[in-house]
């Protein structure tokens, strides 16, 4: 095995990190799992997640460490003119810096990637994550995953018909606007490749919020109706919600009628698939309640994971409705390697798979200011200019209470 295989598809890149929180932390975990080494560089005050709990674990919360594996930790303080060239000196042999400053703050740092970075380092990719982008009517407000989802409709198009609207129980804005930076810089990078150049991308989450509606944005281009809420059923397609057995919840996906038929066939009502009002896909969702009363009384006996494998061997999209432990603790999850363990560290896998360079877990998430000495060391930087910034308060030693 080749060293690059050891360390992933990334292995060499250099990923300067200034984000906090969610959005721009979880791009910058899953770039350091595919090999890169990320240098995470938080203020004096710390990336305020550290203190997202309980749970706690040494001190550091849960919220922190799940999206924080595979960096080394930088305390620097961007505020004085000795942190913005320790900063300057980083990112020389850069391929990206990371950020999710307020709009203008890199600017009025005298750090703006137009300005300075661009003309410094013409190879950079800068990725600047944003709550509703740099510009337009709300352009540079901030934006948190909760205010985005409600914004945005997702919170309009979940929840049950007689309890209105609700949030989602994951911060999927966050979420999927990380992974939409990835997205962006690794596009970045291909045409790079090919011009030789560098550039800046933004992912925001209002932007993500709304590329995330689909179909309920496609359907309303199409039919000028509001969605309404469905709870856990599918706006297009029944069946397609979860049900009730006789040991727990499945979640039953039909999406054509050889399915359908299948079902009926492993529910034992064969002649169900005859039914007029079942025909096709158009008929079971106007009749879909009578249909789902139907599905209900014919799972009443079933046991809820036996029943799904025997539905899977079937031919039909089925699955048992699981907590944290029954999918943590599942046999397919542990085949999949998407519980990752070190020491202490458990943590969420990579959901890419590579035949050749996978993803790795080489570090554990650090602690505030882990490896300031280390990262300044490989920068070039002698031991007593290191001792210097450190009792200087610009490479802070513990973390300063916010004001």
């Amino acid at each position: 095995m080749t060293d690059a295989a050891k360390v992933g598809p990334l292995a060499g890149w250099k990923i300067i990190d200034l984000s906090r929180v969610l959005g721009g932390p979880y791009c910058t975990q899953l770039l350091g799992d595919l090999g890169a080494e990320v240098i995470k560089i938080e203020p004096p005050q710390g990336d305020e997640t550290r203190e997202w709990g309980p749970p706690y674990t040494d001190g550091e919360a849960a919220y922190f460490v799940g999206v924080n594996r595979n960096k080394k930790s930088l305390a620097l303080d961007l505020a004085k003119p000795e942190g913005k060239a320790v900063l300057l000196r980083l990112l020389e042999g850069a391929d990206a810096l990371v950020e999710n400053f307020k709009t203008g703050s890199l600017e009025k740092w005298g750090l703006g990637y137009d300005e300075v970075l661009s003309k410094k380092f013409p190879t950079l990719i800068h990725c600047r994550v944003t709550g509703f982008g740099g510009d337009g009517p709300l352009g540079g407000y901030p934006g948190y995953d909760a205010v985005l989802q409600a914004m945005c409709g997702l919170i309009s198009v979940n929840g049950p018909p007689d309890a209105g609207g609700v949030r989602l129980g994951i911060p999927i804005v966050d979420i999927a606007t990380g992974l939409f930076a990835v997205n962006a810089i690794l596009a970045a990078a291909v045409e790079r490749h090919k011009s030789g150049k560098g550039q800046s991308v933004e992912a925001s989450l209002f932007d993500t919020g709304i590329a995330l509606q689909h179909p309920h944005a496609a359907n309303w281009f199409m039919s000028g109706k509001k969605p309404v809420l469905v709870g856990n059923a599918h706006t297009n397609i029944a069946p397609y919600d979860a049900f009730p057995t006789k040991t727990g919840g499945v979640y039953l996906s039909v999406g054509n009628d050889g399915q359908f038929l299948k079902l009926c066939q492993e529910l034992g009502v064969p002649e169900m698939a005859k039914d007029p009002r079942f025909l096709t896909n158009s008929e079971r969702l106007k009749n879909k309640e009578v249909l789902r009363d139907e599905i209900v009384r014919h799972l009443a006996d079933k046991d809820a994971e036996p029943f799904c494998l025997k539905l899977l061997d079937a031919g039909i999209p089925a699955g048992p409705i699981l907590d944290m432990k029954g999918i943590l603790t599942h046999p397919h999850a542990k085949h999949r390697k998407m519980v990752l363990e070190q020491g202490n560290y458990k943590g969420v896998g990579t959901a890419i798979k590579f035949s050749r360079t996978p993803a790795s877990l080489r570090r554990t998430p650090p602690r505030f200011g882990e490896h300031s000495r280390e990262v300044l060391q490989e920068a070039g930087f002698s031991a007593a200019e290191i001792d210097s910034l450190i009792t200087g308060g610009i490479v802070p030693a513990e973390r300063r209470k916010a004001r």
